[in-house]
């Protein structure tokens, strides 16, 4: 029961916050088994550029340190919020939540090559909560039962959080930063006099991720039918007025 139970809410997950966090368990995993070890993953830029390891472009957001406290707080943060974005105000947007996910990682990226940041998982997570945070100000939180505060200082508290357990917080000022910049572009900055969309999703990724779906379980009703229509109409001019 509890595996069909786990296997239920696994595969009720959105496409894009299921594939993000199969991808960071799976490596987590290969980590610990040593199939893998984490320098074959950290952000090197003299490896992707001169060795031509372009894998650690996305392998340095996948791992989030070895099992631990960390890395299930981590995971726990990441499955929330990026299900709450993309169920919420992504919700039939998903190639806007995947070009979110690109220029996320971009921006990251090039703070990476002057910062000497080995893994931006954890940068990356910020973004999220910031960006759901910003867009939703009204919500109360409740932090471990010590903190209320509104949404909007949600990851002001994590990097405090942060700052306790004895971690840098660059990691949380690149994700505050980065969601900052999503958010003024997308959110803001359009809504300013004289503003306009200057984040536009490429028209590749509609067509890849915006598809409708059929449903295989709709059946038209026969007057429905296309084919149907004309010959009926045909059909109804030609018979005389009784």
């Amino acid at each position: 029961m509890a595996y069909q139970g786990f296997a239920q809410e696994y595969l009720g997950m959105p496409a894009v916050t299921r594939a993000y966090t199969t991808a960071c368990v799976l490596t987590t995993a290969a980590v610990q088994l040593e199939f893998i070890t984490p320098f074959q993953l950290y952000f090197n830029p003299d490896l992707i550029f001169r060795k031509f390891q372009i894998w650690r472009l996305i392998t340095n957001f996948l791992f989030f340190g070895p099992l631990g406290f960390s890395f299930f707080f981590n995971m726990i943060f990441l499955y929330r919020y990026c299900r709450m974005l993309e169920e919420g105000s992504f919700r039939g947007r998903t190639a806007d939540f995947v070009f979110m996910f690109l220029f996320g990682g971009f921006l990251m990226t090039l703070f990476g090559l002057f910062a000497s940041l080995f893994f931006l998982g954890q940068a990356f997570t910020i973004m999220l909560v910031y960006v759901w945070s910003r867009r939703n100000p009204y919500i109360r939180m409740n932090f471990f039962g010590l903190l209320n505060f509104q949404a909007p200082f949600l990851p002001w508290v994590l990097m405090g959080f942060s700052l306790l357990l004895g971690n840098s917080i660059i990691i949380d000022l690149l994700g505050i930063a980065v969601g900052h910049i999503y958010y003024f572009l997308e959110d803001v900055f359009p809504n300013q006099p004289g503003g306009k969309k200057l984040l536009l999703t490429p028209g590749f990724l509609k067509m890849v991720f915006d598809t409708p779906e059929e449903d295989p379980n709709y059946n038209p009703l026969p007057e429905d039918h296309q084919e149907n229509q004309p010959r009926n109409q045909d059909q109804n001019q030609q018979q005389p007025p009784q």
